[in-house]
């Protein structure tokens, strides 16, 4: 299948479009980064005897450069090919994979292992930036949905990968480097999915920089200003969908009496597998009903898992049956954001605008992991969850007032304007 794309000149372009299943692989080697710090190097850490409170600042800082990404994703609107910046990040940030494993599992190391972390993320920032730009132009309207819920299936399957199978080695191999060696390999090989996509002819670029730039932001603002891009800004701002306690179910597996191969089981490999099931079901779902209302109600959902989990009998089987169930929900939450953010910012300069988003809604992601974890230093897991629960709910309550004074303002105006002599 072919479609038609035309640049700012007029120029039509034409480019097989591709199945959306490509985008899972493409994006897996950031799933596997975060999954091997959040799992695999969370419960050695812990194992040693590490606070929690201190994972969680480790776990942080796995998110801390993705916050800030926006800062330079127009590089990739203007600068190389989509193709190229993600084959330099692979690179770089699997040999940051690789320099994780040879630090020693102690407290000490934790100052230049986390200086590691937030570097290594860094540079894959790139690397997901140009899947997303690819992303935006290759799919059409109808099924956004879909994209994203295959591309969000590989980057939290790939965290199932990354710190499950991880895990699983670490408890077996001899060596710490050498299962951070088997990451960053199989990271690497995920460049194969480039060779079944052509490359986008940008919209945007001019011969001088300074016009390309101009173009650039202007795009961005036309899109914020809108109705759908204000919506969209408040949605991303808010506590609900974000998954926070999935990042440290390693670090209070204990409270549940789960054991390691445990933990690397369901937190890992099949936690993993469920998320990419509810991604692929909640990215079918935003294609059938309005996005935003389907990410509210994926965010209730996991609100509700949350609750349920805090309530439960403290044991190794409910530990696995609430955080199988919690990670499909987080599969919807995830789905839907991209969904309504593919929605959202069309093609153009798809990146910045991608990021401009992604940037918004990941503050709320590293401060609900500083505050469960907190909470569950003062009030145990179940204040943990507890909080999340809340925060999610009073989350959903003010984005509908949010919409409703939008609705009602524009009512207002046209009311004035019908009114109003000429």
């Amino acid at each position: 299948m072919e479609t038609n794309n035309s640049n700012k000149s007029g120029v039509v372009t034409a480019h097989t479009q591709v199945h959306p299943s490509i985008f899972t692989l493409l994006i897996l080697p950031l799933g596997i980064m975060g999954g091997y710090v959040t799992v695999t190097l969370a419960f050695l850490y812990a194992k040693e005897g590490i606070s929690v409170e201190k994972i969680a600042t480790l776990v942080a800082a796995v998110l801390l450069p993705h916050i800030f990404k926006f800062a330079w994703a127009p590089l990739i609107d203007s600068t190389f090919t989509l193709k190229k910046w993600y084959l330099i990040s692979n690179i770089v940030s699997t040999s940051g994979i690789l320099a994780t494993g040879i630090l020693p599992i102690k407290d000490s190391s934790l100052p230049l292992l986390t200086f590691i972390v937030i570097f290594s993320n860094f540079t894959v920032t790139f690397l997901s930036m140009a899947t997303e730009g690819l992303m935006a132009h290759d799919i059409p309207e109808v099924l956004k949905g879909r994209a994203a819920g295959f591309y969000q299936a590989g980057n939290l399957g790939g965290a199932g990968l990354g710190g499950g199978a991880g895990l699983w080695l670490a408890q077996r191999l001899p060596e710490e480097w050498m299962v951070s060696a088997i990451l960053a390999f199989t990271a690497f090989l995920c460049c194969t999915g480039l060779f079944f996509l052509s490359e986008p002819e940008s919209t945007i670029r001019e011969p001088q920089m300074r016009d390309t730039y101009l173009n650039l932001y202007q795009d961005l603002w036309s899109t914020m200003k809108t109705k759908s891009g204000i919506l969209t800004m408040v949605i991303c701002f808010l506590t609900l969908g974000t998954g926070a306690a999935q990042n440290l179910w390693s670090a209070v597996a204990n409270d549940w009496s789960a054991s390691a191969d445990t933990v690397a089981l369901i937190t890992g490999v099949l936690g993993g597998l469920f998320t990419a099931v509810g991604c692929l079901l909640g990215g079918w779902i935003c294609d059938s009903m309005n996005r935003k209302n389907a990410y509210l109600l994926f965010g209730l959902l996991g609100a509700f898992c949350a609750v349920g989990m805090a309530y439960a009998p403290k044991t190794e089987l409910m530990y696995i049956i609430w955080t199988s169930v919690y990670a499909v929900f987080m599969g919807f939450s995830f789905a839907g954001f991209s969904a309504v953010v593919l929605e959202t910012i069309g093609k153009g300069a798809a990146v910045t605008k991608y990021n401009f988003f992604a940037v918004i809604a990941n503050i709320p992601i590293y401060m609900m992991i500083y505050i469960e974890g907190w909470t569950h230093t003062r009030w145990g897991s179940t204040g943990m969850l507890n909080i999340e629960a809340l925060f999610a709910v009073l989350a959903i309550i003010l984005f509908l007032i949010v919409k409703s004074a939008m609705k009602a303002r524009k009512s207002g105006s046209l009311e004035i304007l019908l009114v109003t002599p000429e």
